[in-house]
C-alpha cells in the first residue's frame, strides 16, 4: 500500500528556519514528489515539487528563495527546507505525488495525515 508520512512539523517564531521530511513507502507510479499547505478555511496551495527521477523543481514563485526541496532517493525521502518563515498562524503541509509535470493540486494524490507547522511569536 501505497504511503507518504510527514514528519518534522512544529512551532517556530516568525524569520525561522524549519525541516519538513516525507518518507514514500509501498508502490508509486509518479513523476514528481511535492508539498502543498492549507491554512484553516483556506484552498491548499502548491509550495514545490521535485521530479524523482532527474531532479527538476518546481517552486512557486512567491516561495522562491526561501523555500527549497531536495531528495534521497536511497532513502526514499523528500525534505521541504524552510527559511524566513513569515506567514504567521497554523498551516498544514501535505506531501503529495503526481504522475505529472504540474502545480495543479487537483492532479496530485495525497496519502498522509499533513505535518502541522505554526508560526508565531
Amino acid at each position: 500500500q501505497a504511503q507518504l508520512v510527514e514528519s518534522g512539523g512544529g512551532l517556530v517564531q516568525p524569520g525561522a528556519s524549519l525541516t519538513l521530511s516525507c518518507a514514500a513507502s509501498g508502490s508509486f507510479t509518479m513523476y514528481l514528489l511535492g508539498w502543498f499547505r492549507q491554512a484553516p478555511g483556506k484552498k491548499r496551495e502548491f509550495v514545490t515539487a521535485i521530479a524523482w527521477v532527474g531532479g527538476r523543481t518546481y517552486t512557486s514563485g512567491s516561495l522562491k528563495g526561501r523555500f527549497t526541496i531536495s531528495r534521497d532517493n536511497s532513502k526514499n525521502r523528500i525534505d521541504l527546507h524552510m527559511s524566513a518563515l513569515k506567514r504567521k498562524g497554523t498551516d498544514v503541509y501535505y506531501c503529495e505525488d503526481s504522475t505529472v509535470a504540474t502545480m495543479r493540486e487537483s492532479k496530485y494524490n495525497y496519502w498522509g495525515q499533513g505535518a502541522q507547522v505554526t508560526v508565531s511569536s
